[in-house]
């Protein structure tokens, strides 16, 4: 396989996570703010919705009180333009390189959970009432996770292959 077909491939390998990760993004972000069942679409009922989430949130039990409302107003639309950026595809290697942290981050919460026996509702994707399970957190860390790390490696690649370091010579 000569580098052309392989930088086509490794493109639309890119091309597939990036819409993937998007996907995962813009629809955690949107379950999340989505106004419970017979609520029609308002600002009330997303902050209905977001204090909902916000009861997710403080139980993890990681956050203090005053940062759980903070969490809970500010991640749902940061999800939605996390996934939004990455569907842009422009600033590829920070917007991937964000969504890898993220992810690793809600790994982190759930493991804390589940480590201290903590048997309360993921909130990964809205009001779903799924407990937090090693089935959780092998869903983020072997299909969400590697996603975002081939898309990371990905990006700086295609960016160092587009910028070739250029050799500066001086004149003394």
């Amino acid at each position: 396989m000569d580098e052309a077909s392989r930088a086509k491939i490794w493109k639309i390998v890119m091309i597939v996570c990036r819409v993937a990760l998007a996907a995962i993004f813009l629809y955690a972000g949107y379950s999340k703010i989505k106004p419970p069942d017979g609520f029609p679409w308002s600002f009330s009922s997303i902050r209905i919705a977001l204090s909902f989430f916000g009861n997710g949130v403080d139980s993890y039990q990681i956050l203090p009180p005053w940062a759980v409302s903070l969490v809970a107003n500010f991640l749902p639309p940061f999800e939605l333009v996390l996934g939004v950026w990455l569907l842009t595809g422009v600033g590829l290697r920070f917007s991937s390189l964000i969504s890898t942290l993220t992810i690793c981050l809600f790994i982190y919460a759930m493991f804390s959970a589940w480590r201290r026996g903590l048997t309360i509702n993921c909130g990964c994707f809205g009001t779903q009432s799924t407990p937090v399970t090693p089935k959780d957190m092998m869903r983020d860390g072997l299909l969400f996770l590697p996603l975002a790390l081939v898309l990371s490696a990905g990006s700086f690649r295609l960016r160092k292959k587009s910028n070739p370091a250029t050799v500066v010579t001086s004149t003394a």
